[in-house]
């Protein structure tokens, strides 16, 4: 096994149990190996300080895989993490649906795999992972006896991996639009051609959280994707709700979504950009008692969180314009350069600008089938924040 070495002052990050060894840090490489491959790091002093997959194209050249020296990569081991996230999950949420595997944060770097009721969709995004796709699919079916296992691998990161994009079936096919189930709410998934994996499960427990600030009110989803957070306030019993989202795709399922749960009368869907209709309004007007904002994310790098902040705050201070005084604001970003610090301050900008007074009713992140592993930053990503404005 190939032997990689760190240069001095340099992977402390790994030491203290990041799973990312970037290409700048390594010093040098001993024996003979093939990008996938499993490989030793070890930092300048020659202390061991894990075991994981290597690809000298990527940035991140070595994703650790165990800390056991002695540990073999092989099936039982993939059984061992997978069963291990299935037990987390069992343990702290609600799992008709869930992200089963959460790459990093369940110690398999690079490995998604999202359950919707009796399917499953999964992304293996780095080389050293993709080769052992056919293993965790076996896996997979022997844990979970899945009616279908689905790969959504299109997404353009596979691509600094040297792998190509691709989707389809990996057990016999099955029609890929499921229905399935979340906090009682019921909802069409395109897992084929929708966003991700076909759905945003890392709302899940902030959809619930809105439970008391929407009833008998007026809500305005933007973003809305195919309803999600549209679906759950009629459930708690809104008087209407109007979700708007750029793509005629997603309000199509939205409004399918709000038939199959008998909220057709109360949830209408339009397709308009936020950023081109929320200001109009205003000035017309229009007053809604909650504000939804679930952007997509603004920015994929550090190089451009300015110009995020710039969207955030703009589509912050139009929602605060549209709330009638004492509303609430529900708002969120899902891109992790942007820090909590960061969210906060733009936020208050956008309430300085709208001359509006800010009191905080919670601050959430993503739901718990998401895990947080504080020794990996790059895992907390999700800021959800329920304001009233004043």
């Amino acid at each position: 096994m190939a032997k990689v070495f760190l240069k001095s002052k340099k992977g402390l990050r790994a030491e203290m149990g990041h799973p990312w060894i970037f290409s700048g840090e390594i010093d040098k490489i001993e024996g003979d190996f093939e990008n996938g491959d499993i490989v030793e790091v070890y930092n300048f002093k020659g202390k061991f300080i894990g075991k994981g997959y290597i690809n000298t194209k990527s940035q991140i050249t070595v994703r650790i895989l165990t800390r056991n020296k002695d540990e073999e990569i092989n099936e039982d081991f993939f059984r061992r993490r997978i069963l291990d996230a299935w037990n987390y999950r069992k343990k702290v949420i609600e799992t008709t649906c869930c992200r089963v595997v959460f790459g990093e944060a369940d110690f398999l770097p690079a490995l998604i795999v999202d359950k919707y009721s009796d399917y499953l969709v999964v992304q293996t995004l780095a080389l050293g992972i993709d080769k052992y796709k056919d293993i965790i699919v076996k896996v997979l079916k022997e844990i979970f006896n899945p009616k279908g296992i689905y790969e959504r691998n299109d997404v353009p990161v596979r691509e600094l991996e040297g792998l190509n994009q691709q989707k389809g079936f990996l057990t016999e096919p099955f029609d890929t639009t499921i229905i399935t189930e979340e906090n009682g709410v019921k909802f069409y998934v395109d897992i084929e051609n929708g966003q991700k994996t076909g759905y945003f499960l890392d709302q899940k427990e902030n959809r619930a959280a809105i439970k008391d600030i929407v009833k008998d009110a007026d809500v305005l989803d933007c973003f809305c994707h195919t309803g999600s957070f549209s679906l759950h306030a009629a459930r708690y019993g809104a008087k209407s709700v109007l979700g708007i989202d750029i793509s005629e795709h997603a309000v199509e399922f939205a409004r399918k979504n709000a038939e199959l749960n008998g909220f057709q009368d109360i949830c209408k869907f339009e397709a308009h950009n936020a950023f081109d209709v929320l200001h109009p309004w205003s000035k017309e007007g229009r007053k809604f008692d909650v504000v939804i904002l679930d952007p997509p994310a603004f920015t994929k790098s550090k190089d451009t969180v300015e110009s995020a902040m710039r969207g955030y705050k703009e589509i912050n201070l139009r929602a605060m314009k549209l709330l009638k005084p004492g509303g609430f604001l529900v708002t969120a970003s899902c891109s992790h350069h942007l820090t909590p610090e960061l969210f906060y301050q733009v936020i208050m900008d956008a309430a300085i600008d709208a001359k509006k007074t800010i009191r905080q009713v919670e601050y959430r992140t993503q739901s718990k089938d998401h895990p947080i592993l504080w020794n990996s930053g790059e895992t907390l990503y999700l800021k959800f924040l329920i304001l009233q404005i004043i």
